[in-house]
């Protein structure tokens, strides 16, 4: 019979408001459609992201950032962790950034958003890429 090499977890809880912060961080998760004619092209840009773009995601508070693809729906999952304290300030510095809209204007041209009445990700709203809901956290 499996025994635990350790004590349960001490808090299991469904995730809080993200307008509420829990230890000063904000989980984000979002999806969009990759379009199927730019897997590969998609996946070439990501292994290697412009050391600009890299540096202002990290300068807008944005930590432990992935993205994944369900080649089978063509959706691309991303989640990261949001640490500042103002989150639309930072999200409109990024947008701000020169070379990240230059990327942006790049990879949008791979993808097709979920979300009516989305132009790009520069425009921000509405979003670009769908928000996502959390429904459960153990931390």
């Amino acid at each position: 019979m499996w025994k635990p090499h350790a004590p349960p977890p001490q808090r299991i809880s469904k995730s809080p408001d993200p307008e509420s912060q829990q230890d000063g961080v904000r989980r984000v998760a979002q999806i969009v459609k990759l379009k199927p004619e730019f897997v590969d092209k998609y996946k070439e840009v990501h292994a290697s992201v412009w050391p600009e773009v890299l540096q202002q995601i990290k300068v807008c508070n944005i930590e432990d950032y992935s993205i994944f693809h369900d080649p089978g729906t063509g959706i691309l999952f991303a989640t990261f962790k949001y640490v500042g304290i103002d989150f639309e300030g930072d999200m409109e510095r990024m947008r701000e950034d020169a070379k990240v809209r230059e990327w942006w204007a790049m990879t949008d041209g791979f993808q097709e958003s979920v979300v009516p009445g989305a132009k790009d990700s520069e425009s921000g709203s509405p979003p670009w890429w769908k928000g996502l809901e959390e429904v459960f956290y153990l931390a």
